[in-house]
């Protein structure tokens, strides 16, 4: 997540999107939209291939994988959705948990009749990943996990202020938590704009059961990652203040067949703020599991 979005704190992807829109170039994305226990899921649609599932943070949607889709795209499959609760897919009233959204993933995959797949996922979307290849390990090809949350002392250990600033309720929050989440300030600085993107993500419900359920330390992923025995890469941005770089190297150690590769001067969403530094340790990972 941001732990939870952790990255949750994200909700500053508004910021994110527009600083790479300048850098991307036209992609064949196709915006769909699937039923999945009675809700509506949309996702977006790249490239041909072997499927790969990219799984976004808390507060945001799948725009925050927009810079790194069309190279991703050139060789795989690409799928990016809003996950349930978030961005244009439904937001019932839920009581949201990891476990909800692991749900939602198994049945997403189900509808769209893929039996084997590659994950990425940032953040909480980490999270989900993990616990989704922990309890359905024949189902995951490869799984990358970038600065994911989901280990029990991570909401333990958080600064109590950054903890209740997950909740993103106020340009306060916004502004304490940019500096923790991002490494270059221009990611950051326009509060007013990220707020006002906060006010209209209508998903205030879903951040605050999410955050709820990571304090009471449901879902955690303690205890289970030795079930997970397909390639992974761990890769963390080292100036991540969020989910601090000794959270990936716990991943690393307690997911067997697993690498670590750690990018300098990045912070808590490598996918944004050095996407062709992710892409190119990505592409290699995916292409050496082979």
């Amino acid at each position: 997540m941001s732990i939870l979005r952790f990255a949750l704190l994200i909700g500053l992807f508004a910021i994110v999107r527009c600083a790479a829109q300048g850098e991307t170039t036209a992609t064949p994305k196709i915006d769909k939209v699937i039923n999945i226990f009675g809700a509506k899921i949309h996702y977006v649609e790249a490239g041909s291939g072997a499927p790969l599932i990219l799984i976004h943070g808390l507060a945001d949607d799948a725009g925050i994988w927009d810079s790194v889709i069309p190279p991703l795209a050139a060789r795989f499959r690409v799928i990016a959705l809003d996950q349930i609760g978030f961005g244009r897919s439904d937001k019932p009233l839920l009581n949201f948990r990891i476990s909800t959204f692991v749900d939602f993933l198994d049945g997403f995959l189900a509808d769209l009749k893929i039996e084997r797949v590659s994950l990425i996922g940032n953040s909480l979307g980490g999270w989900v990943a993990a616990a989704y290849a922990s309890s359905h390990p024949e189902r995951v090809e490869r799984l990358v996990l970038s600065d994911a949350a989901g280990y029990a002392s991570l909401a333990k250990t958080m600064d109590p202020r950054a903890l209740r600033a997950l909740r993103l309720a106020s340009r306060e929050d916004i502004r304490y938590l940019g500096p923790l989440t991002f490494h270059d300030k221009r990611f950051y600085q326009d509060v007013d704009l990220a707020f006002k993107e906060r006010v209209g993500a209508g998903d205030s419900y879903t951040v605050g059961q999410l955050v709820d359920s990571m304090i009471r330390g449901d879902d955690t992923l303690d205890n289970t990652l030795h079930a997970i025995n397909r390639p992974t890469l761990v890769i963390w941005g080292r100036d991540d203040k969020l989910i601090p770089l000794s959270f990936g190297e716990r991943f690393h150690q307690d997911i067997a067949n697993s690498q670590l590769r750690i990018i300098d001067n990045c912070g808590h969403m490598p996918q944004v703020e050095c996407p062709n530094e992710f892409v190119s340790a990505v592409l290699q990972f995916l292409s050496d599991a082979k």
